[in-house]
Order: C-alpha cells, then structure tokens, then sequence
C-alpha cells in the first residue's frame, strides 16, 4: 500500500462504490486518510441505568444481556426487536426496529457497550436502536467513537472499516515534512501521530494535539502557497496603460465619488501606468501586472472602481473581462456599465451559459478579432473556445466564490494581463495581509453619501405574529421581503448526529432552538399565512438556471416573499427588497449577517433586518446585540474574529476563498488566533532564508506547496 492507492484496491471497495468515493473527491488512500472526521462520540465516560440524564444526549451503558431476543411483527414491512439487558443499578428494555438478524448477536450473559439515549415509555426505560460494541474487558475499548460525513452508499462503519484497513500503515506511508526545529518550536506532534489520533483518538489530549498539528499544516502551507502564487505574478509582464485618465467616464456618473473611492482609483492607476518594468532591457510598453482586491462593504461602490479600471485598458486599447459567480449578477452589471461604455464608443458585451448558442458564437468572433472590448460573463468565460485578442485586463467580482485557480484560468487567456478581483467581505485588518497574501489591497471603508442605515433588531419567536404583520405591511406598501433560514429542509431525529464531543463546531449544545428550514417554512407561509402572496424558495441544492431565474423573478419584482438560505448573499441588486429576515440568527457568523443585512437598503424606502432567535446563552445574545449597534463591516468582522476566532472566515458557505481549492479541510473550524498568527509568521520565517524552498530540508514542504499552487516544482522555484 502507498498513498497513491486507489481507493478501489481496499477490501470492501468494488467498482460501485468506487464511484461512490470519487465522486466526492476521494480516489487515492491519501484522500481517505485526509478524510477527516466531522465530529467525536465521547463513549469513554460510562452511565449506570439509573443515572439522572437532563441533556437529552445519548451516553454510554455497558450492559449485559438478560434475556433471548425477541421479534414480533408490528405491520407488514416492520417488525421489532426486545431483549433485556443489566447494569449493577437496574435493567431496561433494548429495542432494535427491522434488524432481525441482531438476535444472533445479542446472546444471554454476553456483555456490550451500548451508545443510544434512555427514554422512558410508561413505566419502562427503554433503550432505542443503540450503537454496540461487544465488551470483554471495558478498558480495551476505544473511548472515542469518529462520526465522519457522510455520502451516497457509505456509513459510519463503513468508512471507520476502510481507515482502519489503513491505520497499521500510517508510521511507514507518512513522511514528515515539517522541519523538527519548527514542530519543537511551536509545541507540534509528529504528522504520523496526527493523522491516526484524528481517525483513532486515544485521549482527549492527544485529539487535542492532532487537530493544532493538522489545522498548523493548512494554514502554514497556505501561507507558503500565497507567497509563491505572488512570486510567479510578479515575474510576468503586463501592458502599461500610457492614458489613465478616467475623467471622461467618471464625469458620467450621477453621484460623487468618496474619497476611499477615488484612493482605490488611484491605487488602480498606479498598478496599470506604472513605468516599473521587471527586467532592465527596454520593456517601455510593459509594467509589473497588477493584482489588487477591492474589499469594501455592500453597496460601498466596488463595481464603480472596476469600471473606471476597465475603462482605462479599454481606451489604450486593450480587452476588458469581468466575471461574475451567477447569470443574474451579469445581467445586472451589463445593463448598468453597458450604456457608459457604449455611449463613449466601447462595445461591450455579455456572455453567459444561457446565451444561445449563434449569439454566442458572434460574440466568441468578436472576442476573437478584437471588436469587442469589454465583455461580461459568469464561468462562461474561461471554458474553452474562448479567446481573446488583446486581453489586458482581468475582474473577477465576489471573488470568494471562485476558486484562485478559476481566476488564474481566466487570466491564462492573455499572456500578459492585469488582475482586479472585488470582494464584499469585510475581513478583520489583523487578517487581510495574511488572507490576501498574493494580492495588493484596497479597501473602501466610507459608505456612499446619503444611503440610509439598515435598522436592525432582534426579537425571538413571539414576536412571531407581529413579524407576519410587519411583512405584510412591506408587501402592500409595494415592497419585497428576504426570509434566510439555515438549513434547507427539516430533518427527520434519526438522521441527525448528536455527539456529545465535538472539537469542530461552536459549543450550543445548551443553545440549540429548533432549526428554521427553508423548503418547509415557505410551504408553510405560501399555504397558511399568506395564501394571496407570492412566496417562492431558493437554496443551494437547486440547480444553477433554477436559482437564476428564480432570482431574476425576485429582481424583477415579480416575487413579494423569498424564503432562501444564505446563497442569496452574493450581491445582487434589489432595490425594491426593504426587510431581511434572518432565522435562528444565533446559528450565523456575526460577518455573516452583516452581508446578508447588506441584501438590503438599496433604494429609496427605509429597510429593516429583522433577527430572529430563541437562543438564551449570553454568548448568542451578546453577539445579537452587536449587531443591532454596529454597522461597519470592518468593525463587526474585528468583533467576529474575537468571539469566533478565523475559522468563521474559512467556512465552506461564506468562504474567503473557496477551501476546494486551497485545502481548507480542519482549518475552517479554527477558533484560535494565536495558532494562525504563528503559521503566517512561521512561514515568513521560512521564506526570509529559503524564498523558492529550494533547501534540501524543504524539499517535501515544497512539493506539498506546488501540490496546492497547482504549479510544478520547477516554476515554483
């Protein structure tokens, strides 16, 4: 066995649920091993029977059969399991629905660790469908049990049965490649240790020093990354603009520009006029490309700062593209640029995946001969067949739902091009030079003049009625009204996992009001609340044109009520949207909920976000309560990073950057700074001495960087 092992070559892998595995990513025993559990059942701390329970969370019961198991039929289809089994405190009922085949298992005096939650049904304890594990001697069992994620065709034994195939292999398949005098100073377990207490935990401390050694390892390899990805843009070359007069578009505009606006306009022209050539030799018509993020609040005016930039490649004679993440956002941004553009002579033009097929073959030709200058588009962009002829300049806008690859891919279609990439984000000051290590930044901390504050306030669900009324009224006075709940459909109590140890998710176990569900509460409003409206929902799970044209509907005033989960947070522009309610708010990052406040306020009617929690902690309440008396990003995202710590900035639903593709596995649940600060400083250290990592001693740490860079050995060096 390697780590290149496919997946398929393990007992117990045939050809089905190979596919299984790699359709989620997993083909190789690397992928496995590095398939990291998502949670932990604290199994080790034993319940007697007679125990007072007031959580409401299954336990840990060794108990020992009393009597033969026994099956009856309830109905056709279903039948029941029962025995009885004992502790030294009392005995109880065991039940077991549809496992008939359980009654060979369960034989009188035979002893088992069970892990379920004790009910009481009349007069009876009863201990339903449990988790066993036969028990010869207490001790020898495992005290954690790992709860992994799970997929189609695969369970919780299942996947523990394919790790364990691989755990006697650990110490021979890894290889350390962080330096020991780095893991002595930073107080890091060896990589052996830490990948098989992350699968087989033998104690909490050493779980505990699993997870620091593996979180350390995404985020110092991240920092690596970023500096090589910096490394090899800036030794490329990109056209200097010789006219950065952007006055004649901006004289355009109806409004003033702020001052944050008119620095980042400045910071742009710098980047694309500058004479500052890489090489000595006579490079006159070529700078240093830039690449710069904009990151700036809602409605802080980004987009105004892109088109001054598309503007000033395009009138020196270059091609403009600017990509956006959904059809809907494309459309908006065409029809609000293209009347400029046109108006002093450039052709703009739009391209999306809808876009029929002969039009999109005429504009491919454009593209192609140059006769158009600015186009916009969403992933349409960077499939293949599209080629530009004088590329010079690159946007890409709610940058964090690309991936860097994505953006690279698109700027591949120029041998020279700047990059501007825009994102809505506001990240804590403490973390920008870490996050956007590879991009110079500009941010735009000043609102617009004259655009009204969101009013927010907090209120639980008895306020339930009143809210109804307040949406009501929204509707009448011809506005639309946002509805956010946190998951998409409500689960069933069998499908959930409720471990009673969990490192990777914020403590609310004593916090945990019921889940607002989207698909179910929009039924609920559309049939029995308000029957006269139009009430639609919108979740991540629907495929892409669904979500667009539901969207498109929404923009175009044609829905009053959109019940949605958190995808409705990439920017689009609803002016007549006046009131944003947010379920179950204590479930959602404070930054989080500042972008979703920002879905509204876009018009001339005052609006209203509303958040709606039952929660009690004094946690949840003090982070409700900053939101209804801040309303700078900047500062919210400082408050986040103190209560939450940086891995709410590295989550997979309002991700900075897209973990697929910079490994962000473990990290994205880090609620420790100091534990960031010193990767990010730990890899500066590094790189002072040994910039291309060109050292013998680095050589495994540099292919562990160009495996994320995407870039081979020898261009990072």
């Amino acid at each position: 066995m390697t780590l290149d092992t496919p997946i398929g070559e393990l007992y117990g892998v045939g050809p089905k649920y190979e596919q299984y595995f790699n359709k989620n990513g997993i083909f190789t025993v690397n992928d496995l091993l590095y398939y990291f559990p998502r949670a932990y059942q604290n199994r080790k701390d034993v319940y007697k029977i007679d125990t007072p329970v007031f959580d409401n969370m299954p336990h840990s019961y060794v108990l020992t059969v009393a009597s033969e198991p026994k099956v009856a039929m309830i109905r056709r289809g279903m039948n029941i399991l029962k025995f009885r089994a004992f502790d030294d405190s009392g005995s109880i009922t065991v039940t077991y629905f549809n496992q008939n085949y359980l009654k060979d298992v369960f034989r009188t005096g035979a002893t088992f660790r069970f892990w379920g939650r004790i009910v009481k049904e009349k007069r009876t304890l009863s201990l339903n469908s449990p988790s066993y594990e036969p028990c010869v001697r207490e001790e020898e069992l495992p005290p954690f049990v790992s709860i992994y994620p799970l997929f189609q065709g695969v369970t919780q034994k299942y996947i523990s049965k394919l790790v364990s195939q691989i755990r006697p292999c650990i110490s021979t398949l890894i290889k350390e490649y962080i330096p020991s005098d780095i893991r002595y100073k930073y107080h890091l377990c060896a990589l052996p240790f830490a990948l098989e207490n992350i699968h087989f935990p033998e104690s909490d401390e050493a779980l505990h020093a699993a997870i620091k050694r593996l979180t350390f390892d995404e985020l110092f390899i991240f920092a690596l990354s970023l500096s090589q990805m910096k490394t090899v843009s800036s030794s490329k070359l990109a056209p200097r603009m010789n006219d950065g007069d952007a006055s004649p578009l901006v004289d355009m505009l109806p409004y003033e520009l702020t001052d944050a606006q008119k620095k980042v306009i400045s910071d742009i022209c710098g980047d694309m006029c500058s004479t500052n050539a890489v090489s000595d030799a006579d490079f006159s018509m070529f700078t240093r490309p830039m690449n710069r993020i904009i990151v700036g609040d809602v409605g802080s005016g980004k987009t105004v700062c892109a088109a001054v930039a598309a503007y000033i490649a395009c009138k020196n004679g270059y091609q403009c593209a600017l990509m956006v993440p959904t059809e809907i956002l494309a459309f908006q941004h065409y029809d609000s640029l293209f009347p400029m553009f046109n108006s002093l002579g450039l052709k703009c033009e739009l391209l999306t995946g809808s876009t029929p097929k002969k039009e999109k073959n005429q504009i491919l030709s454009r593209l192609k001969s140059g006769d158009t200058d600015f186009v916009i588009g969403t992933h349409a962009l960077i499939q293949t067949g599209v080629e530009f002829k004088n590329l010079g300049l690159v946007i890409t806008d709610e940058q964090h739902r690309f991936g860097v690859m994505q953006r690279a891919k698109l700027a591949e279609k120029s041998a020279s091009a700047h990059v501007l990439v825009m994102s809505a984000t506001p990240i804590p000051r403490t973390l920008s030079l870490m996050i956007y290590g590879d991009l110079d930044i500009s941010l735009i901390d000043t609102m617009p003049p004259g655009r009204k504050k969101v009013n927010t306030y907090s209120v639980d669900s008895s306020y339930r009625s009143r809210l109804n009324a307040f949406i009501r009224k929204q509707v009448e006075n011809k506005n639309q009204v946002y509805i956010v709940c946190p998951s998409v459909e409500e689960k069933k109590e069998n499908d959930l996992d409720t471990p009673d140890y969990n490192p990777f998710i914020i403590d609310i176990k004593d916090d945990t009001p019921p889940l607002k569900a989207a698909v179910d509460y929009a039924k609920e409003l559309k049939e029995n609340i308000f029957p006269d409206l139009t009430v639609e929902f919108l979740h991540g799970k629907m495929k892409c044109k669904e979500k667009d044209e539901i969207m498109m509907h929404f923009a175009n005033g044609e829905i009053d009520i959109l019940v949605s989960t958190t995808v409705i947070e990439v920017g689009v522009n609803v002016p007549n949207a006046t009131l944003m309610i947010v379920e179950n708010a204590e479930r959602f990052g404070l930054s989080q909920l500042h972008q979703l406040r920002g879905r509204v306020g876009r018009g001339k009617d005052q609006s209203f976000c509303v958040l709606v929690s039952d929660a009690r902690s004094p946690k949840s309440m003090e982070r409700l309560q900053i939101m209804h008396t801040t309303y700078d990003g900047y500062t919210i995202a400082e408050k986040d990073l103190q209560m939450r710590g940086p891995g709410d900035f590295f989550s997979s639903s309002d991700s900075i950057r897209q973990s697929g593709e910079l490994g962000f596995n473990i990290a994205k649940s880090c609620n420790d700074n100091i534990l960031l600060h010193n990767a990010f400083e730990c890899a500066r250290e590094i790189l002072k001495d040994d910039r291309s990592l060109s050292k013998p001693e680095h050589e495994l740490l540099r292919k562990k960087v160009s495996e994320l860079c995407n870039l081979n050995a020898q261009t990072i060096s």
